[in-house]
């Protein structure tokens, strides 16, 4: 088939709200999931282990720890079944792919170093005073 009418059929199935977080970022995912004829929303939080694919086929990874249990769920981005995605802290991290967490326990496996926002820092007495000292001869 032409590729000009698979993107435009694609484009079409694409999520409209586009969230944008990354890896190592903790993430509420809200799911559909249908029980007999009800259906209901559950959510899944965990830190995001990685991303793969791109167009529809993007799908992300995130793991939690449960009862002391390490649990991945993979989630297609553009899925109908995810209700929505709410970035709850975003992550600084140095790879594109976190599986190492799998390997830590207790605390070091959802420890992720939270990403730092650029603040002004506000010059102290001694900061002020220290540039006026190195002036003088």
């Amino acid at each position: 088939m032409n590729q000009a009418l698979l993107d435009k059929i694609e484009s079409e199935q694409f999520r409209k709200d586009a969230v944008d977080f990354g890896v190592g970022d903790t993430v509420r995912v809200h799911t559909k999931v249908v029980e007999g004829d009800k259906e209901r929303i559950q959510i899944f939080t965990g830190v995001v282990i990685g991303r793969r694919g791109h167009g529809l086929n993007a799908m992300f990874t995130v793991r939690r720890i449960s009862y002391g249990e390490g649990v991945e769920r993979v989630f297609p981005i553009h899925s109908p079944r995810v209700e929505k995605v709410e970035v709850e802290r975003k992550g600084s991290v140095r790879r594109a792919k976190l599986t190492y967490l799998r390997k830590r326990l207790g605390k070091g496996a959802t420890l992720v170093k939270e990403k730092e926002g650029r603040t002004a820092v506000a010059p102290t007495p001694a900061r002020a005073a220290a540039p006026a000292a190195a002036e003088k001869p």
